[in-house]
């Protein structure tokens, strides 16, 4: 096949390929717009063949909108820097967690119930993974343990902070990680390489979870939220016996057509 125009656009920043890990988007807080570049045609330009070393890239950057209200200077030029990588969204999370806690919202108003734990595991595949607990006040016996797998762009540690307390408050312990790439865990932010590495992670690590002294003899749940209940799903197809029940909240169970149209 012939491709009979040449692309005259060249992109500011690197482009995406499996080789390069840097991504060009900057993405803090999620207040960004993205900004895509439309590829210009040539008509007078010669066809040229296509070879098995064309490649083909997307680059898309992003601008910030406006800045963030009701925070100071300082959090804004903490919140604008770029999040591709975790030491960074670490930093955004230990600056913003005071505004977290105080914002107008009946997640973050209830009574913290129980006991609140924060660590990070090192997977098989050498990246730190930020994994959090919630568990009732010792004394209180637990029904049950539930596991949380979240979704795209999302993390342990916003708005299933008050969710994980409303369950807790019912006399369940809850345990949470932050996928590779997401949240406080390390990985390039957002990046998939594999959804089966992605679920092969949720396993690993829970499975270390579920060995803990604490949970012996408890039924054990797993909690799947969007692409989380995609991966809970996933994790269920690898190990049928492995859970007393899943429990899906608006799973990714199928992808646009008009989006795979668009990959091609």
């Amino acid at each position: 096949m012939d491709l009979s125009f040449t692309l005259r656009f060249r992109p500011p920043y690197p482009s995406l390929s499996r080789r390069k890990l840097d991504s060009p988007i900057i993405h803090p807080l999620k207040r960004f717009l993205p900004t895509f570049y439309r590829l210009e045609t040539n008509p007078n330009a010669k066809p040229f063949p296509m070879s098995s070393r064309t490649r083909h890239s997307t680059v898309v950057t992003a601008k910030l909108n406006k800045p963030i209200d009701d925070v100071s200077e300082e959090l804004n030029l903490i919140a604008s820097q770029n999040l591709d990588h975790a030491p960074a969204r670490r930093r955004v999370r230990s600056a913003f967690i005071q505004v977290q806690q105080q914002l107008d919202h009946p997640l973050f108003k209830m009574t913290p119930p129980g006991k609140t734990y924060e660590w990070y595991e090192r997977n098989s595949r050498g990246l730190e993974i930020f994994c959090k607990r919630w568990i009732p006040e010792p004394g209180v016996r637990m029904k049950g343990a539930v596991f949380f797998s979240h979704g795209y762009g999302d993390t342990c540690t916003f708005f299933f902070e008050g969710i994980a307390k409303r369950i807790v408050a019912s006399g369940y312990g809850v345990y949470a990680l932050d996928h590779p790439g997401f949240g406080l865990s390390e990985g390039l932010h957002g990046y998939i390489p594999s959804f089966d590495e992605l679920a092969d992670n949720v396993i690993e690590l829970f499975t270390k979870i579920k060995g803990r002294p604490e949970l012996r003899g408890l039924p054990c749940f797993l909690l799947g939220q969007s692409m989380g209940g995609a991966v809970a799903l996933k994790v269920h197809l690898k190990e049928p016996r492995a859970w007393d029940g899943i429990i899906l909240v608006a799973p990714m169970c199928r992808v646009s057509p008009s989006f795979l149209l668009l990959q091609r």
